[in-house]
């Protein structure tokens, strides 16, 4: 069992990171647990977000600086895995054709304009939003790192697949489905109390982001897609930071 955590943990990080970890056999048997380690990599990113914002106040550095650090964080840990699932969903959601087609443009590696834009826009986005940061805002959006992909995670062993081959399916498959359910569960509600005792109101927004871009997520992949795919869950993965940061800052810019 202790073995089956451990290689689970070095699994999970591997995929969904690209923080060092020793080489695991990608067994059935090892990859039972590995979804349950998925929003620790989450946790990893906002620890090193609240480090930024703790080193920003001691050394001079402006807000655009301080901002784009922000914005490259959370890239760099993950390697960018969730932002090629917003992009390709994107160019699919974009190009209005049959299920199958969208489910086809998923798979396809080449960028299309719509994902080039959708992009874009994100960062900019993103990057408004992570400018106006501030000591009310800060803690609940470290959290919500951790949220996204305890809701994720949870999807992944929940919802309908697209398709019976791909990334959500092949952790899907062999995972321990009531055990990594339970476990996601059990992240929620320890991230949904923390934000609250973090800071209450802002925490609520986090708390409400989440909510409405996974209740989004599950209706539009059953209803454009049948079932969610790793790019969807992707897709859902980066909406929901982004939507959990504006409303945490949108809150705490109101309290303040």
């Amino acid at each position: 069992m202790i073995r089956q955590l451990w290689n689970g943990f070095k699994i999970s990080f591997a995929m969904y990171s690209r923080i060092p970890v020793p080489e695991a056999d990608w067994t059935d048997d090892n990859m039972k647990y590995s979804m349950c380690f998925f929003p620790l990599v989450g946790a990893v990113i906002g620890a090193v977000m609240y480090a930024w914002y703790c080193l920003c106040g001691l050394l001079p550095f402006g807000n655009t600086f301080q901002t784009a650090v922000y914005l490259i964080i959370p890239v760099i840990i993950s390697g960018g895995i969730h932002m090629d699932g917003l992009l390709d969903t994107a160019d699919a959601l974009s190009s209005w054709q049959t299920m199958e087609r969208r489910l086809e443009i998923l798979k396809d590696s080449n960028s299309g304009a719509f994902a080039i834009i959708t992009g874009l826009v994100y960062f900019i986005l993103y990057f408004g939003v992570m400018s106006e940061v501030d000591e009310g805002s800060i803690g609940v959006i470290c959290i919500s790192f951790i949220l996204s992909r305890s809701l994720s995670g949870y999807s992944v062993v929940t919802f309908k697949k697209a398709r019976n081959t791909g990334l959500a399916v092949a952790f899907a498959n062999p995972a321990q489905k009531k055990t990594v359910q339970i476990t996601m569960i059990v992240f929620i509600a320890v991230c949904g109390a923390a934000v609250l005792w973090i800071n209450p109101l802002p925490g609520l927004g986090v708390l409400a982001g989440a909510l409405l871009v996974f209740v989004y997520y599950r209706y539009m992949s059953m209803h454009y897609f049948g079932g969610i795919t790793g790019d969807l869950c992707g897709f859902f993965t980066q909406v929901s930071e982004l939507v959990m940061a504006l409303l945490a800052v949108l809150v705490s810019g109101i309290l303040l």
